[in-house]
């Protein structure tokens, strides 16, 4: 298999990495992090007039019309650079979701807007007793007046504080649990009835509540009938999101392994010692491993619907999410004390790589779908 890029990508990915390296410093985070947006606006502007937030999309709605290879070279360099705006949620998840399930006149109207960052959007589909399962779904969905009314709660909508346009699951028929009867729906975050309650993530992006009271919405594609879409643009999502956790395993590893031929101890830079060597090596055989399921995983992402797609981002995010926490962990353990401090850029990798273990589904959780997905002879 070939795995060069071409010259149209070596260009995609060369003007991601220039503009995070120019545009996006760790004292600018930092400030960013204070914000009410929790990210910059700026940057956000800058990813669309650049044409990065179009690639994933046809060219009739202003896109790029790329594929999964085109999405990961992005977002590792978003990875890399710990980069806060919600590019996977809005323009990877959201998006594709809109792709799928929206009619002609809302692909027309809403995507061009995404393409070119002027909206961003936000996945509403977790609920307090969900558990990453996502047709356990106890929001109500009831016709009423010609539209939809919902009602419920919906927690950790990751840029979901500041969304334009809320992507939000829902129940029109059956019961919770019932894999029937899921469906999606647009709510107005600003409309009567919604309720949204911002607080910081465990990696300092921010993330909301959503509470619905009888809210006006707008169903996308057919009732009852979004489960299928839900599963298919997530493993798109997954596939993206072990990509931005690849570029910032890849900074961990890089700013580990500076330390370690930097600092002193016995008169010598402990990268000599080689007890560390061996743990430094444990950290780039788990890199290694972790870039190829990468690769594998946006070669399929978007591949038709099957088992042996779904097989394979199963796959992905286990050994993604394992190799996540155990570089966050010895990158940590190898710093010593200082790895853990605020002021320093590898505490906040390691806080994303750990929210990234358990988004979309942990590692427990994937190896379980592996199991069922195999075939028994």
């Amino acid at each position: 298999m070939d795995f060069k890029l071409t010259e149209e990508q070596q260009m995609l990915q060369d003007t991601a990495a220039r503009l995070v390296r120019d545009a996006y410093g760790f004292e600018q985070r930092e400030a960013l992090l204070k914000s009410e947006a929790g990210f910059s606006a700026e940057f956000w502007a800058q990813l669309g007039e650049l044409g990065l937030t179009s690639v994933p999309f046809a060219e009739e709605f202003g896109g790029f019309g790329g594929n999964g290879v085109d999405s990961m070279l992005i977002t590792t360099e978003l990875g890399r650079g710990l980069c806060l705006e919600p590019y996977l949620y809005s323009v990877i998840f959201a998006g594709g979701l809109i792709n799928q399930l929206g009619s002609a006149a809302q692909k027309s109207e809403l995507l061009p807007q995404v393409a070119s960052a002027e909206l961003q959007l936000a996945v509403a589909l977790d609920e307090p007793q969900s558990h990453y399962q996502l047709h356990d779904v106890q929001t109500r969905a009831v016709a009423a007046n010609g539209g939809w009314q919902l009602s419920g709660r919906k927690t950790a909508v990751v840029g979901g504080h500041s969304a334009g346009l809320l992507l939000v699951s829902a129940r029109s028929s059956g019961e919770s649990r019932d894999e029937a009867g899921v469906s999606l729906f647009l709510v107005d975050p600003r409309s009567a009835g919604v309720e949204r309650r911002a607080y910081p993530t465990i990696d300092a992006r921010k993330a909301c509540e959503l509470y619905l009271d009888n809210a006006s919405a707008t169903l996308l594609g057919e009732a009852g009938q979004a489960l299928a879409a839900l599963r298919y643009q997530q493993g798109r999502a997954i596939a993206a999101q072990c990509a931005e956790a690849l570029g910032s395993m890849e900074a961990a590893c890089q700013l580990t392994l500076d330390y370690l031929k930097t600092r002193k101890q016995f008169g010598q830079v402990i990268g000599r010692f080689q007890a560390l060597q061996h743990r430094m090596v444990d950290m780039r055989i788990e890199l290694d491993q972790a870039t190829s399921m990468t690769i594998l995983a946006a070669c399929v992402a978007d591949a038709p619907d099957s088992d042996e797609r779904s097989r394979t981002l199963a796959a992905a995010k286990f050994i993604v999410s394992r190799a996540a926490r155990f570089i966050a962990d010895q990158g940590i353990q190898l710093h010593g004390g200082i790895g853990l401090t605020w002021e320093y850029v590898l505490s906040h990798h390691a806080k994303h790589l750990l929210m990234v273990a358990r988004q979309f589904g942990d590692d427990d959780h994937h190896l379980r779908a592996y199991g069922r997905l195999m075939n028994v002879a």
